[in-house]
């Protein structure tokens, strides 16, 4: 059953992801499996492997900043305001530009929030997120959980 979800601005679970803040917004549980939505902040230069998502669709809203995105051989660079629907099955990805951004991701259906907790680590609201180096063997373990498939040279 789907609940009201109400979040005032810095609400809601934080993740250091990737040495990156996300803030899951709604998933699973508020929305019936619906969806994801997660607001995070990715620093300059900051973008995941190429990789391939088997379950849900991606969409991203930059809010902040600038981000490029990649998608089945076609890209695009996007300010504040751009908008990008990444489907499910095609290979994809994003970097934020050099001075980072903010963006809200969506994913249909829900589940990328799992992935985030299971991967990332709970942080309070006011902790400042550490850059941290990705474990490439646990990040491949744990997508797999996930049907996400990481494109690694």
């Amino acid at each position: 059953m789907q609940t009201p979800t109400l979040h005032g601005p810095g609400e809601g679970e934080h993740f250091n992801f990737l040495g990156n803040r996300n803030i899951v917004r709604a998933g699973g549980k508020e929305t019936d499996g619906g969806m994801t939505v997660i607001e995070f902040t990715g620093a300059a230069g900051f973008g995941p492997p190429p990789h391939i998502h088997r379950r849900e669709d991606e969409m991203f809203y930059v809010l902040e900043g600038t981000a490029e995105f990649w998608c089945d051989g076609t890209s695009a660079t996007y300010e504040a305001g751009g908008f990008a629907f990444l489907p499910k099955g095609l290979p994809h990805r994003f970097e934020c530009g050099a001075e980072g951004a903010r963006i809200l991701q969506i994913t249909t259906p829900a589940q990328f929030e799992d992935m985030v907790a299971d991967y990332g680590h709970r942080i309070g609201a006011d902790e400042e997120v550490a850059p941290e180096a990705p474990d490439v063997p646990r990040l491949i373990e744990v997508c797999a959980r996930y049907d996400i498939d990481l494109l690694l040279d």
